[in-house]
């Protein structure tokens, strides 16, 4: 069952469609005094390897299976630069201070049409939840792995870098 966004027009309500435009076949208003096309970009999301006291802190979200941990992850917000974003994030997930160390990179994860901002990011203070996450742990650097989706690209190449294979 589609929901009232993908039938109708967020801006005069008429019907959608498909059309061409710019060489791709994308969703559009069929009212020709509207038109408007929905291009369905990708939504910007922060990503935080966070590192205290020598191990990286990976955590839970309350919707995600027991055994799924993550990095600490976000949307970034409206005028919101996206170093400012990974370091809310990490405030509002995990309650610690944290200074950005460098940009990890930037993957797109198709599945859930987003593109990953990842950060390093060195945090201090005492973990306390957020409203968002059931559990953390602590993972000692040496012993942590990437996982095969998601933000595992992300803690793939930090991992390659810091054992010096990636310059």
């Amino acid at each position: 069952m589609s929901s009232r966004e993908d039938r109708f027009c967020p801006a005069c309500g008429g019907p959608l469609g498909v059309r061409s435009d710019g060489g791709k076949e994308r969703r559009a208003c069929l009212d020709a005094a509207c038109g408007r096309v929905l291009y369905d970009n990708p939504t910007p999301v922060v990503a935080a390897i966070v590192e205290r006291d020598g191990k990286v802190v990976l955590a839970r979200a309350k919707s995600f299976p027991e055994t799924w941990f993550g990095l600490v992850t976000g949307f970034l917000e409206r005028g919101e630069d996206p170093r400012e974003g990974v370091l809310r994030e990490v405030q509002e997930e995990l309650g610690l201070a944290g200074e950005v160390v460098e940009l990890v990179g930037v993957y797109s994860f198709l599945p859930m049409n987003q593109v990953i901002i990842a950060y390093h990011v060195r945090a201090t203070g005492e973990v306390v939840l957020g409203d968002e996450l059931a559990a953390y742990k602590e993972i000692p650097i040496e012993k942590l792995r990437p996982w095969p989706f998601g933000t595992g690209e992300a803690v793939r190449e930090w991992l390659a870098k810091r054992a010096g294979s990636i310059s």
